[in-house]
């Protein structure tokens, strides 16, 4: 079990520096935009459509490790009324239930990607990039949500939080 959770937090880690990656790219295309428009009375034409797809991206592969690291937000208004031995119940009930919603969202999001490919989906723009790229970091970020939610459970069932 312990190599299960040790994998996983490997893969958020990895996500996290995939992440850092998408800002610093984000980052080098507004600037390339900037300079283009200011010094050279053009434009990349595509810089908004892009660096909406890397902060998407950027969101959704940086899910797992935000929630590894206590990133997300948490309401303990009732759960710190109870014992630790009460907390640690109800996290994993609550950790349950997360990891049926990501299931469902995982499912219908590759779904998303999936009848976007198969339809041959582009976008509106003068880039016309395939959808299912622009898609594909959803299903991506949320399996590692996934795998970070479970291995945040079983730590909690082992005790070892």
């Amino acid at each position: 079990m312990r190599r299960c959770v040790r994998f996983c937090e490997k893969l958020q880690t990895l996500g996290a520096y995939l992440a850092s990656g998408l800002v610093l790219a984000l980052t080098g295309l507004i600037l390339t935009e900037i300079v283009l428009r200011s010094f050279f009375d053009r434009s990349t034409m595509i810089a908004d459509e892009y660096s909406g797809y890397l902060y998407l991206a950027m969101v959704f592969i940086a899910l797992g490790y935000t929630f590894r690291e206590g990133g997300h937000i948490r309401i303990t208004l009732l759960s710190s009324r109870f014992s630790p031995e009460g907390q640690r119940r109800i996290d994993i009930f609550a950790t349950l239930v997360l990891l049926l919603l990501l299931g469902f969202i995982f499912y219908h999001s590759v779904r998303m990607v999936l009848d976007a490919y198969s339809f041959e989906m582009v976008s509106e723009t003068v880039s016309e990039t395939p959808i299912w790229i622009t898609q594909l970091p959803i299903p991506v970020g949320i399996a590692l949500f996934f795998l970070a939610a479970l291995a945040y459970l079983l730590r909690r069932i082992r005790r070892d939080l």
